[in-house]
C-alpha cells in the first residue's frame, strides 16, 4: 500500500504559525509562510524550492499572504507594523503603523485594499494606492483578533479572536451586522477558492459558512483542537491540524476522517490547499513547512510513485 510521503521545507529556524498560496499564474504558484523567526519566505509552491525571504520585520511574523498573481505580499508582525512587499523583486512597499501586534493581514481581490488586524482590539482597511491617507477603522471586537478575511464581491468582512466571537462587517457602511458567539476563541478563517463558503475553526469544531446568506451551512467536531482547516477547491474533502501534531483530512459532505497522518513534532498551527488542490501545506510549532499530497502516490512536483518497499519505510523527504 502506498504510503503518504510528505516533503519537509527547511529554512525557519522557529514556530511556523501562518502560509498561503496564490492562485495558479503562468509561473505556477507559490507559497508563502510567516514565523516567529521574522522571516517569512516565499516558495515554489509544487515542490516547497525556496525562492527568497522578505526581511525588515523586527519580531516574529504572525501571518503572511500573498496576492492573486503572487506579485504582492503582505505580512502582519509583532513590531506593531504591517508590510507590503513587491514580491517579484523582494523589495518592502510599504510600512502601515500600528499601535499593537498585528496577528492579520489579507488583500482585497484587485490588491487595491488590505485589511489588518490586531491585538488593539481593531480592525483596519487601508487604501494601498493611498497609503498616507488613514485607514477605515472597525470597533468592536473585545479581545485580540486572530484572523480576518476580506471578500471583495460580496463586500463583506469576516473576524474572530479571543472574545469567542465571529463578526460579519459590510464593507459598504463600515459596520458590524451579524455576531455569532463560538465559545472558543477563533483560531483560523478561510474563504473558499470560489469565494462561496467560510471556513472557520474554534475549539475542536470545524464549522463552513455560505459566504453571500452568512448562514451556516454545517460544522463538524474533530479529535482535538483544531487551529486551522482548508476546503479542498472541489469541495469534496477538508483538511485540518492543530493541537495532536497530525494531519487530518476529512470528507465535506459526511465529515467522516479520510486520512490522517502524523509528521510534525509539534501542534499544527496552519493547513491550505494548493490552488490546483493537488497537495496541501502545513506549518508547525517544530519550525518547519511540509507539503503533502492530496492522492498519495501521484506522480506531482518532486513526488515519485514509489511503492512502500522502495521507501524502505522512510516516511520524511527533504527539499
Amino acid at each position: 500500500m502506498t504510503r503518504q510521503l510528505s516533503l519537509t521545507c527547511s529554512g525557519h529556524t522557529r514556530p511556523v504559525v501562518h502560509l498561503s498560496f496564490s492562485d495558479n499564474t503562468s509561473y505556477g504558484y507559490f507559497l508563502i509562510s510567516a514565523c516567529k523567526d521574522g522571516k517569512p519566505m516565499l516558495r515554489q509552491g509544487e515542490t516547497g524550492d525556496w525562492i527568497g525571504t522578505f526581511e525588515g520585520h523586527k519580531g516574529a511574523v504572525w501571518e503572511a499572504t500573498l496576492n492573486n498573481d503572487a506579485s504582492k505580499a503582505a505580512t502582519a508582525g509583532a513590531d506593531f507594523t504591517a508590510k507590503v512587499w513587491n514580491a517579484i523583486s523582494g523589495e518592502e512597499l510599504v510600512t502601515l503603523q500600528h499601535k499593537h501586534i498585528v496577528k492579520t493581514v489579507d488583500f482585497s481581490e484587485d490588491s487595491t485594499q488590505l485589511l489588518t488586524g490586531s491585538n488593539e482590539k481593531v480592525l483596519r482597511l487601508f487604501d494601498l494606492n493611498n497609503t498616507n491617507s488613514d485607514p477605515d477603522f472597525l470597533h468592536g471586537h473585545k479581545g485580540n483578533i486572530k484572523s480576518a478575511v476580506l471578500h471583495s464581491s460580496e463586500q463583506k468582512i469576516f473576524s474572530g479572536g479571543d472574545d469567542k466571537i465571529m463578526r460579519f462587517w459590510d464593507v459598504r457602511t463600515m459596520k458590524e451586522f451579524k455576531t455569532l458567539e463560538t465559545g472558543h476563541s477563533v483560531s483560523s478563517m478561510e474563504i473558499s477558492r470560489d469565494g462561496s463558503i467560510l471556513v472557520v475553526t474554534y475549539g475542536n469544531e470545524v464549522s463552513f459558512w455560505n459566504t453571500s446568506s452568512c448562514e451556516k451551512i454545517k460544522s463538524f467536531e474533530c479529535p482535538c483542537d483544531m487551529y486551522s482547516a482548508s476546503l479542498h477547491p472541489d469541495k469534496s474533502c477538508f483538511v485540518a491540524g492543530g493541537e495532536d501534531f497530525r494531519l487530518f483530512k476529512f470528507d465535506y459532505e459526511t465529515g467522516k476522517e479520510l486520512e490522517s497522518y502524523k509528521g510534525h513534532f509539534g501542534p499544527v498551527h496552519c493547513v491550505r490547499f494548493s490552488p490546483d488542490g493537488e497537495l496541501y501545506a502545513s506549518g508547525s510549532e517544530d519550525g518547519t513547512l511540509r507539503l503533502w499530497q492530496n492522492t498519495v502516490g501521484k506522480t506531482y512536483g518532486l513526488w515519485k510513485s514509489l511503492n512502500a518497499e522502495e521507501r524502505n519505510g522512510n516516511e520524511n523527504g527533504k527539499v
